[in-house]
């Protein structure tokens, strides 16, 4: 401390703005007329050399970090190079450190999105040098932890909605139901008993609805298999590009069929996607900034760390041009894709 006071002073000062900044947002979502206001998003780790691991050094464990088993979009799976949490000593801690950090989230927020869910259920431990498909689960005390977060978010008036996504069991899904945590139905994802894209009266109803998430590619993206070169280009992929690209015509294909059953019009899908979400009976549907303005870039690329530019993408439209804040309110992209989420509040 004495050593780096300047260093420390910086980013002691730097939390301050941050602290008075996220109460302004928060309080003029509220003003707004919002009545959630600011979803904030809680992390599924910290970085091994922030102040979190320096803190509580003995809390975390060694030689391990956190990631992801293979599927069906990152089929090498994922090391996220943070540590975890070691959940015999987090329990003995009486969990204190992990009810500060919720405490501290939820003070600025109407809600909290629970990244990669699962992390109150298990986690995928990848030792150090292994490559993340030698991973394997490791559990954590379910009760407590999700008891700590839903007590925190009681407290705030918060909402809680968990990534469910990727591999997760059923009985996962049926526990935060029952506590009333809501889950996250991305489009893609959502499939019938045949494999085939699942009607929107056959959606959950507790669960953010959206048509894709920040770790796929924009509807545009998508739609021109952009997220299939950029895997192949990246080596991400296990099976031949052409396979991929037949998987996506097919799947596309299906999508177009029962949007056209539904009365919408496939042509403008950003538009037809969106209104479909509308018709789901989800509590919470969500508009992706980069769907909404036509972006192809996919924001973030699972797997990648220096090989791809994560969050680090200019936001553009389907042509490549800049797109900037001001531009928005005129955008008639915008318009169109947020105009069905926008008549559910009416």
């Amino acid at each position: 401390r004495e050593r780096l006071a300047g260093r420390v002073g910086f980013h002691s000062w730097l939390q301050w703005l941050l602290d008075e900044q996220l109460t302004s947002v928060q309080s003029a979502a509220r003003a707004a007329g919002m009545p959630i206001g600011v979803i904030h998003d809680l992390a599924v780790g910290v970085d091994p050399g922030g102040a979190d691991t320096w803190a509580h050094q003995d809390l975390f464990a060694q030689g391990i970090t956190v990631g992801a088993p293979p599927d069906a979009f990152n089929q090498r799976g994922q090391d996220w190079g943070q540590p975890p949490w070691h959940p015999q000593r987090l329990a003995a801690s009486g969990y204190a450190p992990y009810r500060a950090m919720l405490r501290h989230v939820l003070r600025h927020a109407g809600g909290l999105r629970l990244d990669h869910a699962m992390q109150v259920f298990r986690l995928w431990w990848v030792p150090e040098g292994a490559p993340a498909s030698e991973g394997t689960y490791v559990a954590y005390p379910r009760d407590e932890m999700l008891g700590a977060l839903l007590y925190e978010a009681y407290r705030a008036d918060a909402v809680v909605v968990g990534e469910d996504l990727g591999t997760v069991e059923d009985y996962m899904r049926e526990v935060f139901a029952e506590r009333g945590v809501f889950g996250t139905s991305m489009a893609w994802f959502e499939r019938d008993p045949g494999g085939g894209p699942l009607p929107p009266g056959k959606w959950r109803e507790l669960c953010l609805a959206t048509v894709g998430t920040h770790d796929m590619p924009p509807i545009e993206g998508y739609l021109n298999g952009d997220h299939v070169a950029l895997r192949e280009r990246l080596g991400l992929l296990t099976r031949p590009a052409s396979e991929e690209y037949e998987e996506l015509e097919e799947g596309l294909r299906e999508w177009r069929e029962l949007l056209t059953s539904l009365g919408l019009d496939p042509a403008d899908m950003t538009t037809a996607l969106h209104a479909f979400l509308a018709r789901t009976p989800s509590r919470l549907v969500g508009v992706s900034l980069a769907d909404a303005v036509g972006e192809r870039h996919t924001q973030n690329q699972p797997g990648t760390t220096d090989e791809y530019p994560n969050w680090r993408v200019p936001l553009t439209d389907a042509k490549g041009r800049p797109v900037l804040l001001e531009d928005l309110p005129g955008d008639d992209r915008v318009r169109a894709a947020t105009e069905p989420v926008r008549r559910l509040g009416e």
